[in-house]
């Protein structure tokens, strides 16, 4: 046999990703909802709501969208059934009838302490209370992991539904919030933690 005849069909093409460098292939879906403290992207798999982004204009969707397509190796689907529950409950949470949100949630984007830390937040502080940033690294068994909880918060794929606007400083300011701070103050105003705001 020739070297001709192991050509090019034993060589991989050039631009071919090897096959382990792919993530597998998830349907996925999303659509966007105005809110009171502005526009939030949704993103779910067929597992539950992968994904809250905030400030979801143009240029803010893009690039999620395409972060998503990464991770779930492929464009998006027209609907998966957790989409259309996680919009429902956002928007009655927004109008002050939902306290507590059902909707399943995928933590994929999530790992290691951040999701430890996540997974405590939204287990163990409900509705209209407020927890520290070191009350929070006490209760996952981390006591001098203040600061890393703070990272926590800033990496979480799902605010609002995971309330990561519910974790406050210690010294009684309300500490900071991926979404803003004007954002973090209306949500907890609508939870009846802050008195609402004049204008």
């Amino acid at each position: 046999m020739t070297n001709a005849e192991h050509g090019p069909e034993s060589a991989p093409a050039p631009d071919a990703a090897p096959e382990a460098a792919r993530p597998p292939r998830r349907d996925w879906a999303w659509r966007r909802i105005d809110t009171p403290i502005g526009p939030l992207l949704l993103a779910a798999t067929g597992e539950g709501l992968v994904q809250v982004v905030f400030h979801a204009g143009e240029r803010v969707t893009r690039r999620a969208l395409a972060r998503l397509e990464g991770a779930f190796g492929g464009p998006p689907v027209p609907e998966v059934p957790h989409l259309a529950t996680a919009a429902a409950e956002l928007s009655r949470y927004f109008s002050g009838e939902l306290r507590s949100f059902t909707v399943p949630l995928d933590w994929s984007l999530s790992g290691g302490f951040n999701a430890r830390v996540l997974h405590a937040l939204a287990d163990g502080v409900p509705y209209g209370s407020v927890v520290g940033y070191q009350d929070l690294a006490d209760r996952v068994g981390e006591p001098g992991a203040a600061r890393a909880v703070g990272a926590a918060m800033g990496s979480n794929p799902l605010p609002v539904v995971v309330p990561c606007h519910r974790v406050v400083a210690s010294d009684g300011g309300i500490g900071g919030f991926g979404g803003g701070l004007e954002a973090k103050r209306l949500l907890l105003a609508l939870e009846g933690v802050l008195p609402a705001p004049l204008f």
